[in-house]
């Protein structure tokens, strides 16, 4: 089984002006085809090719560099492309809602926390909102790693990401990460995060 880049539900443009047409068009046609690619190499001589994606991030050899880095950035950019969505956002479920208050007391205090992990992640990464143990818990992860992979000390089932390297954001926020993680809750689809809540 070979892995495909998946194609976006929206055009490159279409997240401007919170994301820009030629970051996304290098993020997704550069990099992320590049991760899917080295990922198919890395599963050549593997005997969890047949397995889905997951499945292979949740029996990882975490010394597997190869493996380990394309298929974390193979499924966290999945992900990523998932949640965004310019036209369609809608507001949280009640579900999601629920659950957001119950375990940060507000969604501005979930937001807040995102934020948080997001900006303070140092070097490259990702921050995530993951469901564990049936609640809502806020993590970071280094690099392509992802809650899904054994002893990462972030734990869970990820329902929401955001991509903290500069290849996200840099052409059009240089060094304002803050920047760009305030324009990434203007294109977070939450009918998709809702759905990924129910599903987890």
């Amino acid at each position: 089984m070979s892995f495909l880049l998946p194609e976006l539900g929206f055009e490159y443009a279409d997240l401007e002006p919170h994301i820009d047409a030629r970051t996304m068009e290098i993020h997704h046609s550069k990099h992320h085809n590049g991760y899917t690619n080295n990922l198919n190499n890395a599963l050549e001589n593997v005997a969890l090719t047949e397995q889905p994606i997951e499945e292979i991030l949740r029996n990882l050899d975490m010394n597997n560099a190869a493996l380990r880095n394309n298929a974390g950035g193979y499924y966290n950019h999945c992900l990523f492309w998932e949640i965004l969505n310019p036209k369609d956002k809608k507001d949280l479920d009640g579900d999601l809602e629920s659950a957001i208050n119950s375990s940060f007391g507000s969604f501005e205090n979930f937001k807040e926390g995102f934020s948080k992990a997001a900006a303070t992640r140092f070097g490259s990464g990702w921050a995530w909102l993951c469901v564990k143990d049936g609640k809502l818990e806020i993590c970071s992860s280094a690099n392509q790693d992802n809650p899904i992979m054994p002893s990462i000390g972030c734990g869970g089932k990820p329902i929401m990401g955001i991509d903290v390297w500069e290849h996200a954001y840099y052409l059009n926020y240089q060094n304002r990460r803050a920047d760009y993680i305030t324009a990434f809750f203007d294109v977070v689809n939450w009918r998709v995060v809702s759905e990924k809540f129910k599903n987890a």
